[in-house]
């Protein structure tokens, strides 16, 4: 916001609070529209990717271009890039209902709540160079602090559903959800070691060097950390293998089996704005963030160049994502918890232990 601010000064002649006002305006109104662009992308590259596993040609014939040919045969289709668009106005469309004896209230509010995590992250994650709507010292424990909230709100709307299947899907994402973060927040223990900070800026300057690829993944203690936090954040955000919270053979669809319309949308949408934000924590921590060729140059093209290497990197990490959902079978809840508590965490503490070592020998004789 720093960048802003200082554009800002050089516009206009405007008291400090004023323009301070206006750039915080700007960032949360930039992080709420964000959002909600970035939940209908991922939407039609999901549908799109699985597609292509399915051998089918996915969302294709919302577009526009000219409609007054054959609609495979338009001039312009854009691939179906408006199926998200007709999504949205299917839902807002939709009867909402509340089952008989639920928590009305706690109903109504937990859609709302569930995106309210998600949106508060953003305001720290780097989206390229000096682009941060707040630069905190403290930043890879504020993203992990504001992401646990994310267990409590889909309890609640599991709760108050006044549903058995709604409840136990709560009951599985709480447990699952507080099993994984435990591997999860100790990989990245790995990289703060490695860099002696928890600041997001500082982990990225730290793989600045070879042109911006000298990222914590080509470490060996670095790959088997981001292995570990990229299994672990799946299961977090209850993505395929680890979808057992809303297991449609079992649960019918979980936590969320009572929530129709925009309310379901809201969930959806939370979920999916969660999985862009587990990419791109691990573009920042593993991937040297919006370091990469070209940001060397400075100037326009240096802060353009941060942003493409942002991005890519993270849809990168995204289209694994998809590729998973496409190719891998869900896990049952028994062999969902062993393989955290049994696998990940011994993984992740004797990763942190030689990490440790490694570091500490090499401050003593070539540090």
């Amino acid at each position: 916001m720093e960048l802003l601010i200082d554009g800002l000064n050089n516009l206009v002649n405007w008291p400090e609070w004023l323009i301070v006002l206006v750039a915080m305006l700007i960032v949360i109104t930039f992080i709420l529209l964000f959002g909600p662009l970035v939940f209908m992308l991922m939407t039609w590259l999901l549908r799109r990717g699985i597609a292509r596993f399915a051998d089918r040609l996915g969302p294709n014939r919302v577009g526009l271009g000219r409609f007054n040919q054959e609609r495979t045969r338009q001039k312009f289709p854009l691939w179906g890039l408006l199926q998200p668009v007709a999504d949205g106005v299917k839902m807002f469309t939709k009867e909402d209902i509340i089952p008989q004896g639920a928590d009305v209230w706690l109903h109504r509010i937990a859609p709302v709540a569930a995106l309210v995590p998600s949106f508060m992250m953003f305001a720290v994650i780097p989206f390229g160079k000096d682009l941060v709507g707040a630069d905190l010292d403290t930043g890879l424990v504020y993203l992990l602090a504001v992401s646990s909230l994310m267990t409590l709100v889909l309890l609640v709307a599991g709760w108050a559903s006044n549903n058995k299947y709604s409840l136990l899907g709560g009951m599985r994402t709480a447990a699952q959800m507080i099993s994984y973060e435990i591997p999860m927040v100790l990989s990245l223990v790995v990289p703060i070691i490695l860099v002696n900070s928890i600041s997001l800026d500082d982990i990225i300057i730290h793989q600045g060097a070879w042109l911006g690829l000298r990222w914590h993944i080509l470490w060996p203690m670095g790959l088997v950390a981001f292995i570990t936090y990229f299994t672990a954040a799946l299961a977090e955000v209850n993505h395929t293998p680890f979808d057992l919270p809303e297991a449609d053979s079992e649960l019918v669809a979980g936590y969320h089996t009572e929530y129709s319309g925009m309310k379901f949308a809201l969930f959806f949408m939370g979920e999916f704005i969660n999985q862009f934000l587990i990419c791109a924590i691990a573009t920042i921590v593993f991937l040297g963030g919006w370091q990469g060729p070209g940001v060397q140059l400075g100037g326009v093209w240096g802060y353009l160049f941060s942003v493409f290497w942002f991005f890519a990197k993270t849809f990168a990490l995204y289209a694994v994502l998809i590729w998973i959902r496409g190719t891998w079978p869900r896990l049952r809840i028994d062999q969902l918890m062993d393989f955290a508590w049994k696998r990940l965490v011994p993984i992740s503490l004797g990763n942190i232990l030689i990490t440790g070592v490694v570091v500490i020998v090499y401050n003593t004789f070539f540090g």
